[in-house]
């Protein structure tokens, strides 16, 4: 499966995509600048439509983003025969899933593992945080391992503008929607929006706390005096005004533009969005059980919007990696500035994962969602098998873990291993392409499928291939 640069698919004229040109459509062929779609291409874009048919397993994906790097070694993959140097002080416990423990501090989501899929053997080579969770963002390695790694329109979408661009949103909903941060680690991460697929393909971004009283979401509240008729007025006046200027017969930039217009403006006359924004309609119970934090009510919100039809969903742990606070930031606890690991983790990111993500994967399951849900919870690497100086551990991307729940994937399973240290893959080893393909694969698109870089170069969405192991 191959498409041209699916920011073009607003072409009007369907017949492209059938087994013959009509002649109407090869005499508009002219026309096509402001489509960048020469003849030559446009013949080259219908040999490629020639296309595997993959099923989808789910309708949707939720990835939830641990920023920073969540140790491998005190959460999913404990080694309590190691020495104490490796083991660290957190302890092993059972689980629903006979032989298979993890640390004594997640209770909750210990009954949760016969019902989730372990990737025990992601592995990579990149150190630094921003390579490192573009890796996990994109499933593309970066060009360099540099903490300097800058966002560019070279470097590839996001997972949910792939989504976007290849899977029709449904009407007046988001295809792509992330939140509550713009993360960062001195400058913006790359691979949290839609890159060269163009700006009609970015997510719907929300930056506003869903555990403030008085969260709503900005662009779907009409300025006082506006209604929607005359909104829908001064939108025919701007297509006059465009059409006069023929922004969009060269400009991609500004044909972009106007579909995210058309996007804000089809979600503003949408019931069905603006409902899913009203936290308030959930039970004080229910709200309590996710955690009354930004990233619980952030949780539950994602299972509105998918429940309200999004495809794909990102949610963000935190804006920063973190470190040093035990109320605040992202896993990447070093223990510098005479820190420690442990009583950060103990105190904040551990008691929120096991309040949150059992209680996210049991809300789902209950609404009959999580079959057709897809989550994802996972950082950018894991940590260094041994303890360091400050009783603490170092970035590790050589060997860490994914948690895969629902959509598709296999219950109570677990793929791949990491040495009797976790310091490397024993078997089964997964890169970042290989996940990537893998949420491809489940939403029933063809990993091989292809988009076209600013340079006109056809690049597949996923490099990897997907782990067909985990596949139910």
């Amino acid at each position: 499966m191959k498409h041209g640069k699916p920011a073009n698919r607003g072409f009007a004229c369907q017949d492209f995509w059938k087994t013959s040109f009509s002649r109407r459509c090869l005499l508009r062929t002219g026309g096509m600048g402001l489509l960048g779609l020469t003849l030559p291409r446009l013949l080259r874009a219908k040999s490629q439509a020639r296309q595997e048919v993959i099923p989808a397993r789910a309708k949707s994906v939720i990835f939830l983003y641990q920023f920073g790097g969540p140790s491998h070694l005190d959460t999913f993959d404990m080694k309590p025969d190691a020495p104490d140097q490796i083991k660290g002080p957190l302890r092993a416990a059972s689980t629903s899933l006979p032989g298979v423990p993890i640390c004594d501090q997640l209770p909750r989501m210990a009954k949760w593992m016969n019902r989730v899929c372990l990737v025990r053997s992601m592995h990579h080579t990149m150190k630094n945080h921003n390579p490192a969770a573009y890796y996990a963002l994109t499933g593309h390695e970066p060009p360099l391992d540099d903490i300097r790694l800058r966002d560019s329109l070279e470097l590839f979408p996001a997972y949910g503008s792939v989504v976007d661009a290849f899977l029709p949103p449904r009407e007046g909903v988001p295809g792509f929607a992330a939140f509550p941060h713009v993360i960062r680690d001195g400058s913006v991460t790359p691979g949290q929006h839609a890159s060269f697929l163009g700006k009609g393909h970015d997510p719907l971004l929300i930056t506003e706390d869903p555990n403030q009283e008085d969260f709503r979401l900005p662009e779907l509240s009409l300025p006082e005096g506006l209604t929607l008729d005359r909104l829908e007025n001064r939108r025919e006046l701007q297509q006059v005004v465009d059409r006069q200027a023929g922004l969009l017969d060269y400009s991609a930039t500004a044909q972009g533009i106007d579909e995210y217009y058309e996007r804000a403006l089809s979600m503003l006359t949408s019931d069905r969005v603006r409902r899913a924004f009203d936290l308030s309609a959930e039970s004080e119970k229910l709200r309590d059980e996710y955690g009354r934090h930004t990233y619980g009510q952030s949780c539950l919100l994602a299972r509105r919007l998918v429940e309200a039809g999004v495809r794909f969903v990102n949610v963000y742990f935190s804006r920063s990696i973190g470190g040093q606070s035990t109320t605040s930031g992202g896993w990447d606890t070093h223990g510098f500035n005479n820190t420690r690991m442990y009583p950060i983790i103990e105190k904040y990111h551990l008691p929120i994962t096991d309040q949150t993500l059992p209680t996210f994967l049991e809300d789902l399951d209950s609404r009959g969602l999580l079959e057709e849900t897809l989550v994802v919870w996972m950082g950018e690497f894991g940590r260094t098998p041994k303890i360091n100086e400050n009783a603490s551990r170092d970035h590790w991307p050589q060997c860490y873990t994914a948690l895969l729940a629902g959509g598709g994937v296999k219950e109570g399973f677990v793929h791949g291993a990491s040495d009797k240290n976790g310091a490397y893959p024993a078997r089964d080893p997964v890169r970042p392409d290989d996940l990537a393909a893998t949420m491809f694969y489940l939403l029933g698109i063809d990993p091989a499928a292809e988009v076209y870089d600013p340079a006109d170069r056809p690049l597949p969405i996923a490099a990897g291939r997907p782990i067909l192991d985990i596949v139910a």
